[in-house]
């Protein structure tokens, strides 16, 4: 069945009559402005519409809840009219300060998504690969009974829970939780495999893994580069802030293999071959240094390492950077002129850089440029990463990632027992809960290498069994690489588990008669909590509507397995739960007493909800309010929001601004690497403080023993003293080191210098490295990839084996993937809604007008693409400048397909997209970051061949 049949056939179910374009729009409740738009369009697809008699409207309360779109990392505020407990239409907010009343398309339908005909509706298991509808009791005592058993038979470690980056902070952080006690770290999420990179890379360049300035602060900039992103479609709203820059006078820099929708707007459009941004970055840079055009007071005062960097960027004279980047001297050097002449500059990266085998080597090269420029702690300026869901940067901070605790606190002993005080239970009883003290302390394995884990040989794996159940929680399966490999895995699984409010491709693909359950979570429309935008403001949610059909939250389906598995009062300890639902409030304030080390302490889910009630009175561009009852606060509190709430901190705008006090948002570069490196200082320069600190120079981060020799322990009450007594600033419960610490106009973690040598990293500084898939052979000798490893993140993962492969004699073309403005992530929320189904009927290839000819392609017929893998995905061809002879590109949110097969059969009745199309992940080849085990996505090899 082809995707503009089965579009409309699923239409056809969602309303008892004729959908027309004029339908949708007055049926989703859009206002004026949408329905205006309507009038514009064709006679031919519009019809008449009838008003409902206002009469017949039962009476009732007409309110409006506050809500946050639930796509991208940009926050965009949504309100929600609410009738008799029906979402009757919605509204954009025009007074937030993020969205200004904008939308994007996906945004503007978002009330579909609450409302969408498609989502699974009651508890559902595989039998004899039908599914059938089951009670959530027998749900919950089934699986729960079958995991209970393999946890006997095998241990906690042969189960992994994969969760999801649209869970609010509470959810992610309570997972999290759970997943501790259930006693695993083969616990994952989102980020690893979208962003992963970027929080170790900006983390071990800067102090903390997350963007650094916000959207509105590119209001002050003069200059910005865009590379590896495409905001104009992917973070649509953030353009507003860039195009309002661009009218102000700032230059605008694109860099992509793919000529954009965002390169459309640039003043200097540079075209490079994937797989080679170091090359390009120290191209770069090489001029900068060559010029003179570097901020030597910056470098000399801020930073460590840097004479290692000029090393290796002198290797990259234009030569040799044009031959291996395809991109000419001149375009090299205008960048690098455009980017140094017009200060503060910034620099935005999305997945175009961070989904290489080389990602996070790839995030401190712009790291590192923004430092040789100066531009960090600056307004204008910083390392400014758009992340790709509403919630991945807070289930980043908080939640399930397999190596760190929540607030990134890592795994050690000390880690642990810090957070069983916290939690009040036992160290020995949690420590018990895990096969043992090793595997407690050891990293588990990620959601880009869960197959692997089930398909390697037992002895190869550094667990003591394979994984024999996963846990699908609010994850789409075709977002992950080599699904062919997936399959066969899920194939082996003894219970495959997906939780979610749609079916995913998880139901249609697994190839199983049984062992697999379907379990309808909600919304996160039918839930409170708080999400992390991008730019780290924190913001509320509240509640619009009731759970529908038979769906539960997701902290009540947390509670209900808990139960089951019998650690139910150790998970809620410290939360009331209401009818089995953890309450959404007692979560958040239990981060705000855990999270100190990265300021989640004070923002209470009091100050989030004045700041979603007073969004008017926070300035657009700076973010502060200017009166009002969060007067001096900055809006979402962005983190880190020091100390207790009662401090009243008014959270951080800018990362490692010195221009501000501590008090006031201002911040250094964290000491998180000790006071030397071989006999050099890593702290500041003695003039290079925040404003107001008690101490002009550098220093270590603040422990007990600190405030003491400082004469400042007095400070603290009894009763704070109690608790601070051998700790440090991140680990003293009582927030009291803090309190005194900001009160002295100091950073609690310390005063230090950034890394551009990390020496704990494969590359200390990073190096090109050809990409494993790479089309340039005569380049892999002179810059080849690492050595393979064994047990990298519980795994053996493979570098040099892979890459002395030719694969490019068989398959000459390079591929890459990117995302669409209609569809979001695994696309099966987006693809099911009729407003933005009809958008985007089709998976599709972009190919040059030269590649096209060879093999007789034709825009909107049918082509092959084939993959080293033997993957063979069927595709509309769109013929296409766009893209340079020699590459093609893919959206990566369809699924539905399987290699030409319409999967629509199996996929429970009624909950298939509207829209399915082959997963690009399905072809997709091998590779993985040698830091964070990232997913490489974005350059491949393939071939075409028409259909």
């Amino acid at each position: 069945m082809g995707a503009a049949s089965a579009l409309q056939q699923g239409l056809a179910r969602a309303a008892s009559a004729t959908v027309k374009r004029r339908s949708f729009l007055l049926r989703a409740g859009l206002t004026a402005g949408a329905a205006g738009m309507a009038r514009h369009l064709p006679f031919n697809v519009m019809e008449p519409a009838q008003a409902a008699d206002p009469k017949a409207a039962a009476p009732g309360v007409t309110e409006v809840k506050h809500t946050i779109c639930s796509h991208c990392s940009v926050g965009c505020s949504v309100e929600a009219v609410v009738s008799n407990g029906v979402w009757i239409r919605q509204e954009p907010a025009f007074d937030s300060p993020l969205n200004m009343g904008a939308h994007c398309a996906k945004g503007a339908s978002v009330r579909e998504h609450g409302h969408g005909e498609h989502r699974l509706r009651y508890p559902m298991k595989l039998v004899a690969g039908k599914y059938q509808r089951i009670s959530w009791e027998q749900a919950i005592n089934e699986i729960g009974d079958k995991l209970l058993l393999l946890r006997k038979e095998s241990g906690p470690d042969s189960m992994i829970m994969i969760g999801g980056s649209k869970h609010s902070n509470e959810q992610s952080y309570l997972m999290r939780k759970f997943a501790s006690m259930w006693g695993t770290n083969n616990c994952d999420h989102q980020a690893r495999i979208c962003h992963s990179t970027t929080v170790a890379g900006v983390a071990q360049t800067f102090g903390y893994g997350a963007m650094t300035n916000s959207f509105n602060d590119l209001h002050f900039s003069k200059a910005v580069l865009f590379i590896g992103s495409n905001p104009a479609e992917a973070h649509p709203i953030s353009m507003l802030h860039f195009l309002h820059a661009k009218e102000l006078g700032a230059k605008m820099i694109v860099i992509d293999p793919r000529f954009t929708r965002t390169a459309r707007f640039a003043h200097h459009y540079v075209r490079v071959r994937p797989g080679t941004d170091i090359a390009l970055v120290w191209g770069i840079l090489w001029h900068v240094f060559e010029n003179g055009w570097e901020d030597k007071a910056f470098i000399e005062r801020r930073t460590y390492g840097m004479d290692d960097v000029r090393k290796e960027v002198a290797k990259w004279t234009p030569d040799k950077v044009s031959d291996v980047t395809g991109v000419p001297e001149a375009s090299v050097r205008q960048t690098a002129e455009m980017l140094a002449t017009n200060k503060p500059s910034s620099v935005v990266w999305c997945m175009g850089i961070t989904q290489h085998h080389v990602g996070t080597a790839n995030v401190r090269a712009l790291a590192i440029l923004q430092l040789a420029l100066g531009n960090i702690g600056m307004a204008g300026g910083g390392a400014n990463i758009y992340r790709g869901h509403d919630n991945v940067q807070g289930a980043t901070d908080v939640g399930p990632n397999p190596d760190s605790l929540p607030g990134y606190y890592g795994l050690a002993e000390g880690a642990w027992k810090y957070f069983a005080t916290a939690w009040g239970v036992d160290y020995e009883w949690l420590k018990g809960r895990f096969s043992s003290k090793e595997l407690m302390e050891k990293p588990g394995m990620v959601v880009s290498r869960w197959f692997d884990g089930v398909l390697e040989k037992n002895q190869y794996i550094d667990q003591p069994v394979n994984l024999r159940a996963v846990l699908y929680w609010g994850h789409a399966p075709n977002s992950q690489t080599r699904l062919p490999d997936m399959k066969a895995a899920m194939k082996l699984l003894d219970l495959l588990v997906v939780i979610d409010p749609y079916p995913t491709m998880t139901a249609a693909m697994h190839g199983r008669q049984d062992g697999v359950y379907l379990l309808p979570a909600t919304t996160q429309f039918e839930s409170s909590g708080s999400v992390t935008a991008s730019n780290r403001s924190i913001q509320w949610r509240e509640r619009v509507i009731k759970p529908l059909f038979e769906c539960k939250t997701d902290q009540e389906i947390m509670y209900l397995f808990a139960k089951k598995f019998g650690f139910a009062s150790e998970l809620c300890k410290n939360i009331a739960v209401v009818h089995n639902e953890p309450v959404i409030e007692d979560i958040l304030r239990e981060i705000n007493r855990t999270c100190w080390s990265i300021g989640y302490s004070g923002c209470s889910p009091e100050r989030l909800k004045l700041h979603m009630n007073n969004k008017h009175t926070f300035n657009p561009t700076t973010l502060l309010a200017e009166s009002g009852p969060c007067k001096g606060d900055y809006y979402g509190l962005p983190w880190p929001c020091w100390g207790t709430p009662e401090m009243k901190h008014p959270g951080t705008p800018i990362l490692y601004d010195l221009s501000k006090s501590v008090a006031r948002g201002g911040l250094p570069f964290r000491a998180n690497w000790g006071v030397e490196h071989n006999g050099v200082s890593l702290l500041a320069a003695d003039d290079s403080f925040p404003k107001e600190s008690e101490l002009d120079a550098g220093y270590p981060e603040f422990d007990h023993v600190f405030l003491k020799k400082l004469g400042w322990w007095s400070e603290l009450s009894v009763a704070e003293q109690a608790q601070a007594e051998g700790k440090n600033w991140k680990t003293d419960l009582s927030g009291g080191i803090i309190r005194v610490v900001v009160g002295h106009g100091c950073a609690p973690y310390g005063n230090a210098r950034a890394r551009c040598n990390v020496w704990n990293f494969p590359d200390p500084v990073p190096v090109h490295r050809e990409p494993l898939m790479s089309s340039r052979r005569d380049l892999v000798a002179r810059y080849p990839t690492y050595d393979d490893k064994a047990n990298f993140w519980r795994l053996p993962t493979l570098y040099k084996s892979v890459q002395a492969i030719d694969f490019a004699k068989d398959y000459p073309l390079i591929m890459t993937s990117g995302r669409l403005v209609e569809y979001e992530g695994g696309g099966d929320e987006t693809r099911s809604n009729p407003w933005l189904a009809e958008l985007q009927q089709n998976m599709f290839c972009e190919i040059n007008p030269q590649d096209a000819q060879q093999v007789g392609a034709v825009t909107g017929h049918y082509i092959h693409v084939e993959t080293p893998t033997g993957a063979r995905l069927k595709v509309m061809a769109m013929v296409t400048a766009r893209v340079p002879v020699g590459l093609v590109w893919m959206p990566y949110h369809f699924g539905g397909w399987w290699m030409g097969d319409d999967q629509l059969d199996n996929y429970p009745e009624g909950a298939a997209p509207l829209v399915r199309g082959e997963a690009v992940n399905t072809g997709w080849t091998y590779g993985y970051d040698a830091v964070t085990m990232m997913q490489e996505t974005k350059v491949s090899l393939c071939r075409l061949v028409r259909a």
